[in-house]
């Protein structure tokens, strides 16, 4: 059962996701100032949108409410993970080789907190248990860092632009793709930890 504090939460989880969206967008070279600053309030309407097609479905599938909680979060994850590296190669000027993997680091760390605490705390309700699990997490998140900032160094380094993608543009699908992988390790270590 979906709440209006939660309605109100995904408005909220939406509007960070605009604001993290932000970066990797002005790193592509998308600068119109009007998309930028509506951006946050247009991706905290969908949201909203999402959460309350959410609760309609629930009503016939029972976990919708809570996938609905669950994908929010995870589009902020992915938007903070994206948007901090963005912002970081940006102000760096580094989208390629080793250094490119250390850039990666504070974004991948950021988002992964989050998640661990938008899910404990709003998606599965878990707050007496906040703490108990987390040298599992901490486990399973190193070996994810690692491994999502080996593919990203290993892709924007050692394989040239292809389809003519500029390298800031090769940078986003290399993290595309690092999460990808990133994702799949992740559950299987949460699931198995």
């Amino acid at each position: 059962m979906l709440t209006k504090i939660d309605v109100f939460i995904a408005g909220f989880v939406g509007f960070l996701a605009g604001i993290f969206a932000i970066p990797t967008l002005i790193n592509l070279g998308i600068k119109d100032s009007t998309l930028l600053l509506l951006l946050p309030w247009g991706a905290a309407v969908l949201f909203v949108i999402g959460i309350l097609i959410c609760r309609v479905l629930s009503a016939r599938i029972t976990f919708m409410a809570q996938f609905g909680k669950f994908a929010a979060v995870g589009f902020l994850n992915t938007t903070i993970d994206f948007g901090v590296l963005n912002l970081l190669s940006g102000v760096l000027k580094i989208t390629t080789g080793l250094f490119i993997g250390g850039v990666n680091i504070p974004g991948f760390i950021a988002a992964v907190s989050n998640s661990y605490f938008w899910n404990k705390l709003w998606v599965f309700k878990d707050k007496d248990k906040l703490f108990s699990d987390l040298p599992q997490f901490l486990v399973v998140t190193i070996g994810g860092v690692i491994l999502n900032s080996l593919i990203i160094t290993g892709l924007t380094t050692y394989i040239s632009h292809p389809f003519g993608a500029d390298e800031k543009l090769w940078l986003n699908i290399a993290k595309g793709m690092a999460t990808i992988v990133t994702l799949v390790w992740n559950f299987l270590g949460y699931k198995f930890l």
